[in-house]
């Protein structure tokens, strides 16, 4: 297995304007490949934009939603991956043929459809559905997974996806800069996105504090360290509908350690090397080897009625 080149992404996406997007993504790829890039992933719905989604009516779903993998959009991404000869991962909304709408997060190549996730913990409108199975693929010789978002924060979802061969996990995101119960959390005043140029520092100041990437640190290094895989998190970068958003695209080895990152206000990524031996050399490998099922088989795998609660969410729809 040979060494993977890969690019991680963040933009300032429209809300529901699929052509300006995806000419957004193509700038990007087209730029990533140019540099040598294996691969390029972008965040969470960055096809169609998110946090929008949170007021549409199940009929304006299925307006914005796309068949997979007929949608006009996924013709366009391997048009892009073909043109460029890049591998794409970006997400969309997705409906099937009997009107049920899901989450997608999907991984193109020049022939197509690679793989395809939906995302297990939808919230941000009730007309989802969640997706009912992990997701295992190749790039390269390279097995990939895909986790979107809040899936990430069940730490189950992370080892199960390793488990399956994981070497790298893909992360797309919309988050951070939200209220919650921990403290220091809360949103960014848009006024600061605005003044951006003028006084760059109270703008990062908020986006690197508790609001935004101190909190990202307390948990997403520990899922690439404890499982001794790639992490590639991408998170947009501006205004997300009508909620700020801060970035902080990154690749993570499997030490836990950040590889790169990004921190420019405009739309850009970052590059990485992976290498296949890290996998094997971090400390992760060792204690997933080390495993005793049988103390805690029972434990885990017992009946649980699951209860997701998004804070943010309820706060702004009181607003």
């Amino acid at each position: 297995m040979k060494n993977l080149k890969i690019a991680t992404a963040q933009f300032e996406n429209k809300s529901g304007d699929k052509s300006y997007n995806l000419s957004v993504i193509e700038k990007l790829s087209q730029q990533a490949a140019s540099q040598g890039c294996d691969v390029i992933s972008f965040h969470e719905c960055s096809v169609t934009g998110y946090t929008f989604a949170r007021h549409l009516s199940k009929e304006q779903m299925l307006n914005l939603a796309e068949l997979i993998p007929s949608g006009e959009s996924i013709l366009k991404l391997t048009e892009i991956a073909r043109n460029h000869n890049i591998v794409i991962l970006a997400g969309l909304f997705e409906k099937d043929e009997d009107d049920n709408l899901f989450k997608a997060y999907v991984c193109i190549d020049q022939n197509g459809l690679v793989a395809k996730y939906r995302k297990l913990h939808p919230f941000i409108n009730p007309h989802l559905t969640p997706g009912d199975q992990y997701c295992i693929f190749e790039i390269k010789g390279w097995k990939c997974g895909i986790l979107i978002c809040y899936d990430n924060n069940i730490i189950e979802n992370v080892r199960a996806t390793t488990l399956l061969g994981a070497q790298i996990i893909f992360m797309p995101h919309v988050t951070m800069c939200t209220p919650s119960t921990r403290p220091g959390a809360g949103f960014v005043a848009p006024q600061l996105w605005e003044n951006r140029e003028s006084d760059p520092t109270s703008l990062r100041l908020e986006f690197e504090g508790m609001k935004g990437r101190d909190w990202l640190m307390k948990w997403l290094p520990a899922r690439a360290y404890d499982n001794a895989i790639y992490a590639v998190f991408s998170n947009p970068i501006g205004m997300d509908d009508d909620q700020l958003k801060n970035g902080c695209s990154m690749i993570i080895d499997p030490f836990g350690d950040i590889l790169s990152e990004c921190s420019s206000f405009e739309d850009s990524f970052v590059t990485a090397l992976l290498t296949p031996e890290k996998c094997i050399q971090a400390g992760g490998n060792r204690y997933i080897k080390a495993r005793r099922p049988e103390l805690y088989r029972d434990i885990i795998g017992q009946e649980h009625q699951s209860e997701q609660n998004v804070v943010w969410l309820n706060t702004s729809e009181k607003s």
